[in-house]
This record gives C-alpha cells, structure tokens and sequence, in this order.
C-alpha cells in the first residue's frame, strides 16, 4: 500500500524511527527476515503511513489475513514467525495446540468490537437477541467472546440464540441481504456496516471485552537470537506508530479513511478504538487474564480441559512504558 502524505508528522517522531534503526543496526540484524502475519494488513499500513518502515536493519516478509483464525492457522503451520490478534483467539489457538508463546500486548480500555444491527432493525438492547440469529463472525475469534459474555450479560443461554459461525465477508454478506439478525465484528468491517450500510451499534463490548491485543510468536523463532531482536525492533516500531496515531490526529484519520475505503465521517467515530492502545507489561496479571479468557471459554462449553498460561507467554523483551 502507498503511504500517505505524512505532512505534520514532526521530527519528534522521525527522529524516534531513526533511533530505532540505528539501535537495531548496531545489533547487526543483516541477513535476517521476519515473517509477519497482518490481519488486513492494518500493520503494515499504519508503520507505512507513520514512516516507521524507513531504514529497517532486517527485512519484512509481510502475509496478510482476513481474521485471527486464519493468522493463527498460519502461525500454527510455521509459515508465519509473529502475528497479532485479540488474546481470546490467541488462547483459543494454544489450546489447540498451536506451539506459540505470547511475547507482547497492548491494552486499548476494551473498544474495538461491537455488536451491531441492521439501521431498521426492531432490536433495541442487548436483551432483545433472545430468539434471533447472531453471527460471531468465525468461532474462537474476540468476537465470539463478544458474543457470549454479551448473552451472559443479557441473562441469556446460549441454547435460546442461533450463532452463525461466518469468515467477516460472509457475516457481512449475511447482515446486508438479513440472513442474520446481529453481528458481532471488529474494526474495517465495522466501520464499512456502520458508514454504507447505516447499521446500529447495540453494544459496543466494554465490561466484556478485555481491550487486549497480543504478539503471538512460534516456539522455533525464539530460539533464534537475531530474530527476537527484530521483533524487539519491531514492537517498539509498533509502540511509535501509536504514538504517532495519537500526536497526529488529522494525519492518522486521512491514512485510515483511504486504508479503510470509507469518508471521514465513517471513520472518525473509530478513532478512539484505534489509537488507544498502550504497552502492557508481559506479568503475572497479563497472565492472571489469559487464564480468565481461558475459563470463560470453557465455561461456555467452547473449549474443555485444562491450560496453564504461563507456560505460554514469553517475558524477556522489555517494556518501556507509554507516555
């Protein structure tokens, strides 16, 4: 993708990139490749905008994916080296035996996935979905879990619903021909339901949501050395690119109206979701809330047995905290 005009970026932030290339460099990262796994490719295109790709002492093999499943399909496949997701997908791929461990996250306050309605839709809260047809989009995804801790929330069972387990474009088929009744959904999609089609927020996840988005690396990429020190490069470029997002409003919602197809108006109302998100430290209460995703599933029948977390997440890159 063409990054955009990055008028207003600042040398502040120029500045910090040229830091971080340098830093890497010095470590001597030539001859290295990292493999990374986009959803969307809204990385990728974030970095680019930002220009926080410039000067990279490694090279990117970038894969994009329309949804976690399919990233975490990858990751398990070993086609990938790091890919980011919503944890409760995450945990769902580790429980299925994916050889990952959880190297990094960043917290937004729980935005970003939202159930939603068509605009004339007579549903009018949370408790009205008794009896209807909602799609999670696919099963194991943050919007699954949406979809449960909403029912549960409402007071009601799982049993008294229909769940349409759809990839994102054919949930979004579903929702504008009425195959459905609601839609839990995440980012782009959301934002494409709300602006052309006039579709109605019902929930918008906080209190069920964790807010939390997680690095999943495989087991065989960090036994190289040089390659945690991409990715440790690499999430810090991450890191930058939010801060970027956060000091350059104007600049950020110009990039993501052309990345997201979508005028102004759709996608200012995301803005919040978008750039919130902040470092969280890799520690005992990162995995304290793993392990809550984890029972939840199986609370909801959705996954069974036994998961230790901490055996899954990996603590040794450091974590400068956000301003």
């Amino acid at each position: 993708m063409t990054a955009i005009s990055r008028r207003g970026f600042g040398t502040l932030f120029a500045a910090a990139a040229l830091t971080l290339a340098t830093q890497a460099g010095a470590q001597d990262l030539t001859g290295v490749t990292l493999r990374i796994g986009d959803q969307v490719g809204e990385q990728r295109a974030r970095l680019e905008a930002a220009g926080l790709l410039d000067d990279l002492p490694y090279e990117i093999e970038w894969s994009v994916y329309p949804a976690a499943v399919n990233l975490h399909e990858a990751l398990k496949a070993e086609a990938v080296d790091i890919g980011m997701s919503a944890d409760s997908p995450a945990v769902s791929a580790i429980a299925g035996g994916s050889q990952i461990k959880i190297a990094a996250a960043f917290h937004n306050g729980g935005l970003g996935t939202s159930i939603i309605v068509p605009k004339d839709s007579p549903i009018q809260s949370i408790e009205d979905l008794k009896g209807k047809t909602i799609s999670p989009t696919t099963r194991g995804s943050v919007a699954h879990y949406l979809t449960l801790g909403t029912l549960k929330k409402a007071g009601i069972d799982q049993d008294d619903v229909k769940l349409a387990f759809l990839t994102p474009v054919d949930a979004s088929a579903a929702f504008q021909s009425g195959g459905v009744d609601a839609w839990a959904i995440w980012g782009i999609y959301k934002a494409r339901s709300i602006g052309v089609l006039g579709a109605r927020e019902l929930y918008d996840g906080q209190g069920v949501n964790t807010g939390n988005i997680v690095y999943a690396v495989t087991e065989k990429t960090l036994e190289d050395p040089a390659k945690i020190k991409a990715i440790n490069d690499y999430l810090a470029r991450i890191e930058k690119s939010y801060e970027w997002a956060r000091e350059n409003r104007e600049d950020f919602l110009s990039f993501y109206e052309g990345f997201s197809k979508q005028d102004r108006a759709t996608v200012e109302p995301l803005y919040a979701e978008q750039t919130a998100y902040k470092r969280l430290p890799i520690d005992d209460a990162f995995v304290a809330s793993l392990q809550n995703v984890f029972t939840t599933w199986v609370d909801a029948g959705v996954l069974s047995g036994s998961l230790n977390l901490s055996s899954y997440v990996y603590r040794d890159l450091p974590v400068i905290a956000s301003n």
